[in-house]
C-alpha cells in the first residue's frame, strides 16, 4: 500500500529552508536532492504501452540513493540473494555494539573516523574472543550492518552484527561454539574488551584526542548485547532482509505533515516497544534525517573472517563438508516480487513496450497506446 506521506514531500515542502541551513553540507544537500527529485518528472522517464489491450504507463527514474526509502527494496533482495548461497548449517548469533552518546558530537563532525572505528573495535572484539582457546579456539566471521539512528530520528550508532556460531580451527576442522551453540562470548568481558579496542583505535586515528572526552568514554559502561541464536537458517535470513538495506525512517512511519510540522510514529523500547507519534518542525525533522546520511562511498555492510569476499570461497566449502547441507524453503513470503516492466498492471501479460522516453520535464499527456503501435 502506497504510504499517504513521503520524506521527499518533507523535503519539497521546506527545500528553501533546506538550502538555507547551516547545518548541513554540501554533501547532505545533493543526497536531500536526489531524494525528493525521485521518481518524479524532474529526473526523466519513460512511458509504455501494452500491445494488447493499449494501456499506457508512465514511469519515472528512480534517484537509487540508498538513503532514500524508495529505492531500497530491489537492492535488499538481490544482496539477501547473494547470502542465501552463503549460508552455513550452523547456529547463528544476532550481536550488537553500541557507543555511547559522548561520541555523538564527533560523529557529527567526523561521521567516517567514528563509524570506521566502529566497524575495526568490533571485529576485533569478536577476533579477540573466538581466538581464545578458553571461549572458542578458532577463526570466525562476522556479517556487520551499521545504523546510526534511534526511533526519534536522534543520533544513536550501532552495529547489528550476525556471527556464526563457531570457527574453523588452525587444522581446518569446524569447532562449535560452547555449549553446543547456544552461548557465544561472556557479553561483560566483550563490553570491556570493546571499549578498550574503540578507545585506542580513536586514539590512532584522530591526530589529537580530546582528554576530556577519553576520560568521559571510560565513566560509563558499554553496550554489547546478545541475543539467542537463530532458530534456523531462514530465520538468519529474515532478520538480514529487515536491517541490511534499512534507512532511518520509512515513508508510511510518516503519519501527518503540514507546511510547519512532520508527525511519525516510533516505538519507545524503554516502555516495552509501546507505539507512540512524535511531531517535530519540518526543518528540525530533515536535519534529524539528514544526521543519518553517510560519508561519501562510505560502506555500511561489511563482511570479516571466514564471511570476508577474500576467505569465503575457501572456508565454506571445508565447512559444508563437515556439517549437514542448508535446506531453505522456497518462494517464502519474505521475498518481494521483482518489478516485472514488461508486465501489463491492466490485462497482467508480459506485452509492454517502451513508446518514448521522457526528458527531465514536466509529465506528458496520456494518450491510448493503441496510436503508438
Amino acid at each position: 500500500m502506497r504510504p499517504a506521506y513521503e520524506v521527499a514531500g518533507v523535503l519539497k515542502q521546506h527545500w528553501l529552508q533546506v538550502e538555507q541551513s547551516p547545518h548541513l553540507n554540501s554533501w547532505q544537500l545533493r543526497t536531500l536532492g536526489a531524494v525528493k527529485r525521485c521518481r518524479t518528472a524532474e529526473l526523466g522517464g519513460h512511458k509504455d504501452a501494452c500491445t494488447g489491450c493499449g494501456e499506457v504507463r508512465i514511469s519515472y527514474n528512480s534517484c537509487r540513493n540508498r538513503h532514500c526509502p524508495k529505492c531500497q527494496g530491489n537492492e535488499r533482495e538481490a544482496w539477501l540473494h547473494k547470502r542465501e548461497e552463503e549460508l552455513l548449517p550452523v547456529p547463528y548469533f544476532h550481536v550488537v555494539f553500541t557507543l555511547p552518546a559522548a561520541l555523538n558530537n564527533l560523529a557529527m563532525h567526523q561521521p567516517k573516523v567514528v563509524y570506521d572505528t566502529l566497524f575495526e573495535a568490533a571485529w576485533n572484539t569478536v577476533k579477540t574472543f573466538s581466538n581464545d582457546v578458553k571461549h572458542l579456539g578458532a577463526q570466525t566471521g562476522m556479517i556487520a550492518i551499521l545504523h546510526t539512528w534511534g526511533q526519534q530520528l536522534t543520533l544513536h550508532p550501532h552495529l547489528h552484527c550476525i556471527v556464526p556460531g563457531g570457527g574453523l580451527t588452525a587444522q581446518g576442522r569446524w569447532k562449535q561454539a560452547k555449549s553446543n551453540g547456544k552461548f557465544l562470548f561472556p557479553v561483560k568481558a566483550m563490553s570491556k574488551v570493546f571499549r578498550a579496542k574503540y578507545v585506542q583505535a580513536l586514539k590512532e586515528k584522530t591526530k589529537k584526542a580530546d582528554k576530556e572526552l577519553i576520560n568521559e568514554l571510560f565513566k560509563t559502561e558499554w553496550v554489547v548485547y546478545a541475543k539467542r541464536p537463530f532458530v534456523n537458517a531462514f530465520s538468519v535470513i529474515e532478520y538480514l532482509g529487515r536491517y541490511t538495506h534499512k534507512i532511518a525512517i520509512s515513508n508510511h512511519r510518516i503519519k501527518n505533515t503540514d507546511e510547519n510540522n512532520v508527525t511519525f510514529s516510533y516505538k519507545d523500547y524503554r516502555n516495552g516497544a509501546q507505539k507512540n507519534e512524535l511531531t517535530l518542525t519540518g526543518t528540525e525533522f530533515i536535519r534529524r534525517f539528514a544526521l543519518h546520511i553517510l560519508p561519501k562511498g562510505f560502506v555500511r555492510i561489511r563482511h570479516y573472517g571466514i564471511l570476508s569476499s577474500t576467505s569465503k570461497k575457501t572456508a565454506l566449502p571445508v565447512i559444508r563438508e563437515q556439517t549437514e547441507p542448508v535446506v531453505l524453503q522456497k518462494k517464502e513470503p519474505r521475498m518481494l516480487q521483482p518489478f516485472n516492466p514488461k508486465l501489463c498492471p491492466n490485462c497482467k501479460t508480459e506485452t509492454m513496450i517502451t513508446i518514448e522516453i521522457l526528458p527531465k520535464r514536466g509529465p506528458p499527456k496520456l494518450k491510448n497506446a493503441c496510436a503508438f503501435l
